[in-house]
């Protein structure tokens, strides 16, 4: 059994497990979301590469995950040393607020002053020691009272993130490089993208949070004092026999809103807000253009294969294919190219376009295309 990092005792972490990664349609579906995937090229699921990272800091025992109904068996035959009480299930998505609100709202009942940490399930992480030490340094600015998070330095002008914008250094015990932030911006066009870079005083949001509960909390009333009430009536009622009804009644009413408005906007603006700037490379896997990024290294000179039975032959390609299917896909002369081959459906589009895949998945559910979603 893994044991919690020395001097992170009061430490959870949370996984919140949602989401079907549209963009990464039709590989990533409802009933096998992205965080169920080998993307990182690893061997095993992003959620099992997510598990592994977190138990070296929390210990194996004190890891949450917050996930739909319809994915528990999947997560539970990924993670069998997920403790049950740790299992958090939603009856339907209502954003990362709820998920992540009532984790610590279930946790500060059960352990007051715990310390959490939400990092989500489907990210790719490389650099584990440097991961480890942002976090110390995070756990240090929660115990603080800060609500921290950690940024990732921009390795280029990207326009599919949002930014953190640091304001100067904080001195916190434990935490040499935290920094304050007074705001996040949404993802930003280019020529914008550019000017944070060039600055230097801009990270990229990794929607990385880590907080004492019951600050965490105390922001999310400020907000949304609805929420905040659902979530803690549903608290009281999680280790009881009342928890099926109570949640039935309660969950579906709760507001949908990202943590990063409900919290993390507000505490920059009210100066409670640390940041901790991660050096260790990081890969949200948003897109098919980021995946073949993920698998080339960078270089648009290669074709980056997936799938455990691909048939690829390619002539002066380059891209990514993702093959679940038998069929052979031939390549001649196309650059940065994405096929998603199927046994259902296919996709096919380039780098350039990948963010567009989004819009054929809310087509098709507009026109009644659920069989292949």
């Amino acid at each position: 059994m893994t044991k919690p990092l020395a001097g992170f005792d009061r430490f959870y972490s949370v996984i919140p497990a949602g989401g079907i990664g549209s963009r990464l349609w039709p590989l990533s579906r409802a009933d096998a979301p992205k965080f169920l995937h080998d993307l990182s090229g690893s061997g095993q699921t992003l959620l099992h590469d997510t598990w592994d990272r977190l138990a070296p800091l929390s210990g194996e025992q004190r890891i949450m995950v917050v996930t739909g109904r319809a994915h528990r068996a999947a997560v539970e035959a990924q993670l069998p040393k997920l403790h049950d009480l740790n299992v958090v299930l939603e009856s339907e998505p209502r954003d990362s607020s709820a998920a992540i609100g009532l984790a610590a709202a279930i946790l500060e009942r059960r352990e007051p002053g715990v310390i959490i940490g939400s990092f989500a399930a489907d990210h790719v992480i490389k650099g584990e020691r440097i991961f480890q030490q942002a976090v110390r340094e995070a756990y240090a600015a929660a115990d603080a009272g800060y609500i921290a998070t950690i940024g990732i330095r921009p390795t280029e002008s990207a326009v599919g993130f949002g930014y953190i914008h640091m304001s100067g250094p904080l001195e916190i015990d434990g935490a040499p490089t935290a920094m304050a932030v007074d705001k996040f911006v949404e993802k930003p066009d280019l020529e914008t993208a550019q000017g944070y870079t060039a600055s230097g005083e801009y990270l990229w949001n990794a929607g990385m949070f880590i907080a004492r509960a019951d600050r965490l909390l105390e922001e999310l009333g400020k907000t949304q004092p609805e929420l905040l009430a659902g979530l803690l009536e549903l608290a009281e009622a999680w280790d009881s026999t009342r928890r099926g009804a109570v949640v039935d009644r309660i969950w579906p009413t709760l507001p949908k809103i990202a943590i990063d408005y409900s919290v993390a906007e507000p505490a920059a603006a009210a100066g409670t807000l640390a940041v901790i700037p991660g050096h260790f490379d990081w890969d949200d896997v948003g897109d098919f253009a980021s995946l073949a990024k993920l698998h080339s290294g960078g270089r648009k000179s290669d074709l980056a294969i997936l799938g455990q039975n691909a048939r690829v032959l390619a002539d002066s390609s380059s891209g990514v294919v993702v093959s679940q299917s038998n069929r052979i896909i031939s390549l001649i002369g196309v650059r940065d190219i994405v096929v998603v081959d199927t046994p259902d459906a296919l996709l096919v589009t380039t780098s350039e376009n990948a963010q567009k895949v989004k819009a054929v998945v809310d087509a098709l559910r507009i026109s009644g295309g659920q069989d292949v979603l």
